[in-house]
């Protein structure tokens, strides 16, 4: 049975761990070829190497998504390796803690490089290749920090606010050049930064986590490659200038405590 995905092309960047590899394998189950890109390079390759041998096809690189060099050469490999580009998923992102008074320019001008420029360069280098096919879509990582504040976030919600505005107006702008473009905005993801903080810690971080959702638990990697392959996929073929949001449910509150009588 055909892939909804069969034939396609596609670059996950961030694609060494997290939501970037469960995507990755999503593309490769679905029947697409996939460019792995990753600031970690083995971590990269290892991904590689795991798909391959289920018989999937697939290159890795080493590739910071700031930089313009590097998100050309991972488009030119793309086309080198499979002769064209029919999807990109822009994930990379990155956070830092800090109250906004006391966030250094240096702190700010990383986040903004690697989470907001980083998929403007994605969009800016990817987008001429689709429009000379007529077709592509393009689907980038915000989050529900991109729809709201989040104490000692700012950078990150800043970052994270314009990617969803600049995937709109990429929807605009190439919608009748065949390119569908948009954005899956994840709640808390059980990915590296529960596995960073240590077994206990993480621990807690997943409770304290999972409590804010009204489903009561953290979202898994898988949960947001599901959306992605979709919007990915030709199923999604009117939705363009969409945020999906992903997350458990947090952002259908307001916030206001529950009233009496309302248990």
């Amino acid at each position: 049975m055909a892939g909804i995905l069969d034939n396609k092309v596609a670059i996950v960047t961030a694609g060494g761990s997290g939501i970037g590899a469960a995507t990755v394998r999503r593309f490769v189950r679905e029947g697409a070829a996939v460019v792995i890109a990753d600031l970690s390079g083995s971590r990269a390759e290892q991904v590689r190497a795991e798909v391959a041998s289920t018989g999937g096809r697939a290159v890795a690189l080493k590739m910071d998504v700031a930089e313009p060099q590097g998100v050309e050469t991972t488009i030119k490999l793309a086309l080198d390796s499979f002769g064209r580009l029919d999807v990109l998923f822009n994930n990379a992102g990155m956070a830092e803690v800090s109250l906004i008074h006391q966030t250094t320019l240096e702190s700010w001008e990383r986040v903004i490089a690697v989470t907001l420029t980083g998929t403007f360069l994605g969009l800016k280098y990817a987008i001429p290749i689709m429009r000379r096919q007529g077709a592509g879509a393009i689907i980038n990582t915000a989050s529900i920090s991109g729809i709201h504040g989040d104490y000692g976030m700012g950078s990150y919600n800043a970052a994270k606010a314009g990617v969803i505005n600049l995937t709109r107006t990429a929807a605009l702008e190439n919608a009748k050049h065949g390119i569908r473009v948009n954005c899956v905005c994840p709640g808390a993801i059980n990915t590296r930064v529960a596995q960073i903080l240590g077994k206990d810690r993480a621990d807690e971080f997943r409770r304290v986590m999972g409590a804010a959702h009204p489903l009561a638990r953290m979202g898994e990697p898988d949960e947001i490659a599901n959306t992605v392959a979709f919007l990915a996929s030709d199923q999604a073929s009117f939705i363009t200038g969409a945020s999906f949001v992903v997350d458990g449910g947090m952002t259908a509150a307001t916030g206001l405590p529950r009233l009496p009588g309302a248990e």
